[in-house]
């Protein structure tokens, strides 16, 4: 057992646009955060990761920057943040930046040198390439956010790459001076004292030499199709972290978390075996896609829990002796976890605490995204106008606008699966625009906010913020949560996740109910070893003859011996 900071955290993620605005402009902002420092040492939190807080023209929400040692100017400056950061450390916190290096803003004066002429010496930091006959696209890679991969820029009449928006052309990594002074920068901020960096998208800064389209007898000429396979866990990629965690990392006693979309089990591994000396863990998206269906997140299909555990199951057991697992069900890109995992109407609370359940003694590090710990949920905005997601906005335009898909259908998969389900603003209380801003929030508000909001849940003892904060004491005082071994039981139920989890001679049973309708558990030979709960999601034990049902969402955590 290597103890290690970065394993026995709970990290709290802040989205800092929806977090809390401190001056009326109805943007959240560094003060707002620092007003609100309290409450998250009240929850126990042990870090908090902040979304890009950088400077950006916000064309994807501060994931396109255009000055990485400055702050956004709707954010405040870098007086706050250095006061943001001296309040965290002061209570006890670490602080956890967002590292955006798999692409910049057009807006980055090495852009703007780069797309200059052909020969300027930043032309080599981005990757540029001349267009085919009769303007050809250099080749057929769609963006991740809908359309071409490629933009044509009249200067000097070639194409830059962008994997995602227009406006995020990618950097290039295979030129040394451009990673020296991608380096450099991630000095500058851990010299400042910064205890963590997620790097976002970190796995698709290598891509295949020579740029190769897509082969597929289906395709017709001129059709985009994906062209992950030549992005994604690319070719340098391991050489290229495990230089900078020679160059930069290896230097500061820092937490690393890499988003790796497309990762399998055996590519985490080479990403967090501590041998390697890479990063300590990653994001990996497999679970988030077992409600998507044939042509991605946006065909919603039922999920069920045999295909979730059985993920799970698979990420627990393949990262158990290398590697380490994070742990979480939502985040600023994906939907509210009680809504699509649990119940968000009559067993909000219940599912609510269940969930937190599963993603606190599963063995990894619990990362807690603003809201779930009171149960925020999914928003059912009624207009398209009322969304402002740039993935939302170009899907819309490329299926319905210009494809004449169906309206109704396409807003019910936005209902279900669209971003700004995550960040719609934290609601604080039931006054007016929740008690995030005395202004107008550049996003609405989720409607429940008068029955689901801080200042209800810390009046209320059994609310769901209270059990996250009993699940993270329990944490920092059992060492068996973090580091215990993991055993799944029952891998055939349509409804119960069973486990156990053992270390030193200690074993605890989780059990946890998906499902609104009593289940009966079975299991009679760990039952009758059961010496008492730890922890659970309903006010009062079971009956002794009951012990062998769980309740609706029910989550009982029990001492086995």
């Amino acid at each position: 057992m290597k103890r290690a900071f970065w394993k026995e955290a709970v990290v709290y993620q802040i989205y800092p646009r929806s977090f809390q605005d401190s001056n009326g402009d109805g943007i959240g902002d560094l003060q707002g955060i620092l007003s609100r420092l309290d409450y998250l040492q009240k929850l126990g939190v042990t870090v908090v990761w902040l979304s890009p807080v950088y400077k950006s023209p916000n064309d994807d929400n501060g994931y396109d920057i255009s000055d990485y040692e400055d702050i956004m100017d709707e954010f405040g400056t870098l007086q706050d943040w250095e006061e943001l950061l001296a309040g965290l450390h002061g209570r006890g916190m670490k602080l956890m930046m967002d590292l955006v290096i798999n692409h910049s803003s057009d807006e980055h004066a090495w852009f703007a040198e780069s797309r200059s002429s052909k020969d300027n010496p930043y032309r080599d930091y981005y990757i540029w390439r001349p267009g085919g006959p009769d303007g050809a696209l250099p080749n057929n890679w769609s963006s991740i956010f809908s359309g071409p991969a490629w933009e044509r820029d009249e200067a000097t009449g070639e194409y830059y790459l962008h994997l995602f928006s227009r406006k995020q052309p990618d950097l290039n990594w295979e030129n040394p001076k451009l990673r020296e002074a991608l380096y450099k920068m991630i000095t500058f901020w851990l010299d400042k004292g910064v205890d963590g960096l997620r790097m976002d998208v970190i796995n698709l800064i290598s891509k295949v030499e020579g740029l190769p389209s897509v082969q597929h007898e289906d395709l017709a000429p001129g059709e985009l199709a994906g062209g992950g396979e030549y992005y994604m866990n690319g070719p340098r990629v391991h050489e290229y972290l495990q230089e900078m965690n020679r160059e930069v990392l290896s230097k500061y006693d820092v937490m690393t978390v890499g988003e790796t979309p497309g990762a399998t089990v055996e590519d985490a591994i080479l990403y967090t075996d501590e041998d390697r000396h890479e990063l300590q863990m990653v994001f990996q998206f497999e679970h988030m896609d077992v409600d998507s269906g044939p042509g991605g997140k946006w065909n919603v299909v039922p999920w069920t829990l045999k295909g979730l555990r059985d993920i799970l199951h698979k990420w627990q057991v393949g990262l158990a002796d290398k590697g380490w697992n994070s742990l979480y069900l939502n985040n600023h890109d994906q939907p509210r976890m009680v809504s699509r995992f649990g119940d968000d109407g009559k067993y909000r609370v219940q599912s609510a605490k269940m969930l937190a359940t599963l993603l606190h003694t599963l063995k990894g590090t619990p990362y807690i995204y603003q809201g779930e710990e009171i149960g925020m949920t999914n928003v059912k905005f009624p207009l398209l106008e009322d969304y402002k997601d740039i993935e939302i906005l170009n899907m819309y335009r490329e299926k319905v606008t210009e494809g004449g898909a169906d309206h109704d259908t396409i807003l019910q998969a936005i209902h279900t699966k669209g971003r700004d389900n995550a960040r719609t603003p934290m609601q604080w209380d039931g006054s007016s625009n929740a008690g995030f801003t005395t202004g107008t929030p550049w996003l609405k508000l989720n409607p429940r906010y008068t029955e689901i909001n801080v200042e209800q849940a810390l009046a209320d003892p059994d609310s769901v913020f209270y059990y996250y904060q009993q699940l993270i004491r329990l944490r920092k005082q059992h060492l068996i949560m973090v580091y215990g071994d993991y055993e799944l039981l029952l891998p055939e139920h349509e409804y119960i996740y069973a486990y156990t989890r053992t270390l030193e001679g200690e074993k605890w049973l989780i059990l946890l109910n998906f499902s609104d309708t009593p289940q009966t558990i079975g299991l009679t030979e760990e039952l009758n070893a059961v010496t008492g709960t730890i922890i659970g999601n309903y006010p009062e034990e079971p009956a002794a003859m009951d012990r062998s049902t769980l309740r609706p969402y029910e989550a009982r955590v029990c001492r086995i011996g």
